[in-house]
């Protein structure tokens, strides 16, 4: 783009951002801050302004937070126009176009996708409708379910073991509620942290008196009369009665209503390039439109050049204000978004929190503390090198390895500061499960490879 063009837009352009939670703010604040006075409108189909969701399966479920005040706070007046309860239905990529549920369309001459994902519904409807059957994503999810928890239920069913539902399950038993997990693995978190940190959690969930059902799955939701659900039934034909299910099979990525748009969007997300740019259905970069936060797929340096999706908070901030930034600058004052990703959970009394791309690790080392103890650091090793890191209750090691997965550092781990008690020299299988069989609660998805990826060499058959 022409000097005088990029000047044009920064002072007259019109900039829409499809997604108005976490990511949308941030890049429309950045936008702001950067120098763009142009039009810009903020599409969402909540009828809230952005909310902040992590807090929504941890203190809105104990009373300590109200579901309707957890507004993101505002770093600056964005001064933009809101659509929303209003969704996108469908992008026009020539006219610069985003169609609208009410029927109006929003011209652009940027744009954003920030439409991040929703939470997987029960498969079957008419179970799915069922009194007491919950979902847990939006504000209004939260305090439907504060809600039921508050009228002391006999019991809460939670179906997947990621993360969100193993926090469900301590919300519950803090509060004294019987519950039951159901979790098709071997054990809880194995799809973001492996088999052997997923043990611990196992153990741990047992320890505060979680029924822990594990290598089932839901086969039915069986209601009363008066359309409650009443029981649970499994693949190892028990039945379980509750009348509270929460319902935690992961999340889907918003990118429905892009479908014959002809972006390179589909159930994996949207696939962009290290600046935030989409791609269109051909693998050719777009110019006029960019992605952030968990909608986005987008190439990593430290990791292979592998497409990364990423559901972390952190994330979406920091990919926000490149994309937000790259919209209005000249190509050569574009910077590649390489956030380390990172994430945290509060679970059962203990924290926890990861650097890097644990599922990308074939060996874990538990470096400092003990499993036993539940207080550690394991660190993830691929092919020779330290590709991630994760804590119970020790958080004072992970930046100390969050410059050794950005340095590159070789695995197995040979630092002086590495725990010497004899189990904890070796490393073992992470034991991560099929990348193919579905699990509950990946945090990072590798979804493929970057085509700018030049570690492979073509040699040419010879005749």
């Amino acid at each position: 783009m022409a000097a005088e063009d990029m000047d044009r837009l920064r002072r007259a352009g019109r900039i829409a951002i499809v997604g108005a939670s976490l990511a949308g703010l941030r890049a429309a604040e950045t936008l702001r801050a950067e120098g763009f006075a142009g039009e810009l409108t903020l599409i969402g189909d909540e009828p809230y302004e952005p909310y902040d969701r992590p807090p929504l399966s941890k203190a809105v479920l104990l009373g300590r937070a109200d579901p309707h005040r957890t507004e993101l706070p505002r770093r600056r007046d964005i001064d933009a126009k809101w659509r929303l309860g209003v969704a996108a239905t469908g992008l026009d990529l020539t006219a610069g176009r985003v169609r609208l549920s009410d029927g109006d369309e929003v011209e652009y001459d940027r744009l954003l996708i920030a439409t991040g994902v929703r939470a997987r519904p029960w498969p079957k409807e008419s179970e799915a409708r069922l009194d007491g059957v919950f979902l847990l994503r939006t504000r209004d999810d939260a305090a439907g379910l504060y809600q039921r928890l508050r009228a002391g239920p006999r019991r809460v069913f939670v179906i997947g073991a990621g993360f969100a539902g193993c926090e469900v399950a301590s919300a519950c038993r803090e509060q004294g509620i019987e519950v039951t997990v159901a979790e098709r693995a071997g054990a809880p978190l194995v799809g973001a942290l492996g088999g052997v940190v997923g043990a611990v959690a196992a153990e741990l969930m047992r320890e505060h008196g979680v029924d822990l059902r594990t290598r089932v799955t839901v086969t039915a939701l069986e209601g009363d009369a008066a359309g409650r659900v009443r029981a649970v039934h499994l693949s190892d034909e028990s039945v379980v009665e509750a009348d509270v299910v929460v319902v935690s099979l992961g999340s889907q990525r918003n990118t429905e209503w892009l479908n014959g748009s002809g972006l390179g969007a589909g159930p994996r997300g949207i696939a962009c390039d290290a600046g935030c740019r989409a791609f269109d259905f051909r693998g050719i970069v777009t110019d006029d439109v960019f992605v952030a936060g968990d909608v986005a797929r987008s190439p990593h340096a430290l990791f292979e050049y592998q497409f990364l999706s990423l559901e972390h908070w952190g994330n979406a901030v920091a990919q926000a204000e490149t994309a937000a930034h790259n919209m209005i600058c000249d190509g050569t004052d574009r910077r590649p978004h390489l956030w380390m990703p990172a994430f945290w959970s509060s679970q059962f009394g203990v924290n926890i929190k990861s650097v890097g791309v644990p599922p990308m690790g074939e060996e874990l080392m538990i470096t400092q503390g003990s499993t036993a103890e539940r207080r550690f650091v394991g660190v993830y090793g691929h092919k020779g090198r330290v590709v991630a890191a994760v804590s119970f209750d020790n958080t004072r090691w992970l930046e100390f390895y969050q410059r050794a997965i950005e340095r590159g550092a070789p695995f197995p781990v040979e630092y002086p500061t590495l725990d010497r008690r004899p189990e904890n020299r070796r490393p073992v299988p992470a034991d991560f499960p099929d990348p193919s069989l579905p699990t509950h609660g990946p945090m990072v998805t590798l979804s493929g490879y970057s085509p700018a990826d030049t570690q492979l060499v073509f040699h040419p058959a010879r005749h």
